[in-house]
């Protein structure tokens, strides 16, 4: 197999579970970068999460952000392009969500790095922990055309079952996934995935996906791993993900992704 491309999720994949990454997957992607493959990130972090990240990895690379909707620059800590959801569409998502399951809470990711939520939205764990200024109010305050990505929360349903009882009401309006272990999910314009970001990436740079190599570990993964030539589920993935990837990696904990990359460079020197 010839490689051009390696893509690879960041949270449970190259991050460890302490949210660190090693000294061994820097250099083993810094490497591949070096050699003269393409490198990227795929990811469902918004891009004002992504500043630390292109620090740790040493500028290495492009990243795709909020599973899609954004092409960041690593080397210069940089928006590229983004793919907004119309206002139009997210309040007819969030309305159809809210109308099968009350309990929900929204916020919204913007293209301006701005984070906006419903006063009962959660954000104890993070989301805008690091923020100036964040606006607070109903969606339809919040929300004009420049939404990059709809969340959800639920306090009570794990995310594979808020994701099947979304998907049920709003799938053919948006992309609805997740990345959680838990009640959260990620809503995309229609059409915006990692794969379909990746293959337009590649597209540019005269690469196929018979050339691409991808690692994931959540079922926001699925299209990327699906599309890339070779796609490694990581050992501590979550089921579904171990269950449709034909190959496996060590587990995040272990630089699973450091250990594959590094034997593919030595195969093809």
């Amino acid at each position: 197999m010839t490689v051009r491309l390696v893509a690879t999720d960041l949270d449970g994949t190259i991050l460890r579970s302490d949210g660190s990454v090693s000294e061994r997957t820097v250099a083993a992607l810094r490497a591949a970068e070096d050699y003269g493959l393409m490198v990227v990130v795929a990811t469902g972090r918004p891009p004002r999460w992504m500043r630390p990240v292109a620090e740790a990895l040493g500028h290495t690379g492009l990243a795709v952000c909020s599973n899609g909707a954004v092409i960041y620059d690593m080397h210069t800590d940089r928006v590229l392009e983004h793919t907004a959801i119309s206002r139009e569409v997210v309040l007819a998502v969030a309305a159809a969500v809210r109308e099968a399951m009350p309990e929900v809470t929204f916020a919204i990711e913007t293209r301006d790095a701005g984070f906006g939520r419903e006063a009962s939205y959660p954000v104890a764990d993070a989301e805008d922990t690091e923020l100036d200024g964040v606006r607070v109010g109903s969606l339809d305050d919040l929300v004009n055309d420049d939404v990059i990505k709809l969340l959800v929360r639920h306090a009570d349903l794990d995310p594979d079952g808020l994701l099947a009882a979304a998907r049920e009401v709003a799938g053919e309006m948006a992309e609805l996934t997740h990345s959680s272990r838990s009640g959260l999910l990620e809503i995309s314009a229609t059409g915006v995935t990692k794969a379909a970001t990746l293959a337009r990436i590649a597209d540019r740079h005269g690469i196929a996906a018979a050339d691409t190599v991808a690692f994931g570990d959540m079922p926001n993964d699925l299209p990327m791993l699906a599309w890339a030539g070779r796609g490694y589920a990581m050992a501590n993935a979550h089921p579904e993900v171990l269950a449709a990837a034909a190959h496996r990696a060590p587990s995040n904990d272990e630089d699973g992704v450091a250990q594959v990359v590094e034997k593919l460079l030595a195969d093809l020197s």
